[in-house]
């Protein structure tokens, strides 16, 4: 059996949440919480209502990672506490979002450090890769990853570098 294909979970249960950041849409399967966009959500990625098996399980869940990031952004919470669903990711992209996690709040790790956690050290360019997926940004904080010259590197695509900038100075991290 091969590994799964990357962005191939199916979320059961969307939710939106306001943030300073603006609208978050997170999304939740019976294993954990799967995914956080920014921004408007796709057409594909509908809310599924009705009921299903689990969804009061999802709902809860939801709230749960609601309330965390609530009190993220209201500088209560420094470490998240929430199940996980990354069986989307392969192997490798799993390991770099693990090492990333470790990363301490008010700190900012290289690509090429998150490497030679995996004792990978020539690995940076798959690790920008593997984060470039990630799935659950802020909860698996990849925006405390910059560039080995301090530069900030890529951050979420569309929403960009203002955004990772934010984080990290509302973290309070020296750059």
């Amino acid at each position: 059996m091969g590994s799964p294909t990357p962005g191939a979970y199916s979320p059961t249960y969307w939710s939106q949440t306001a943030t300073p950041l603006g609208s978050l849409y997170i999304a939740t399967t019976n294993q954990g919480l799967c995914a956080i966009k920014f921004g408007r959500l796709e057409p594909d990625l509908e809310t599924i209502s009705g009921p299903h098996p689990g969804r009061d399980r999802e709902i809860s869940l939801a709230d749960l990672v609601r309330n965390q990031l609530q009190e993220y952004f209201s500088m209560r919470r420094r470490v998240f506490d929430l199940p996980l669903d990354l069986s989307a990711l392969t192997p490798f992209q799993a390991e770099v979002l693990a090492a990333t996690s470790r990363i301490p709040w008010g700190e900012a790790w290289s690509y090429q450090r998150i490497a030679s956690e995996l004792a990978r050290p020539k690995s940076s360019r798959p690790v920008g890769q593997a984060l470039g997926r990630n799935p659950i940004p802020i909860i698996i904080p990849c925006h405390r990853v910059i560039a080995s010259d301090g530069n900030l590197g890529g951050y979420c695509g569309k929403v960009g570098l203002d955004l990772k900038r934010w984080l990290l100075r509302h973290e309070g991290t020296q750059l």
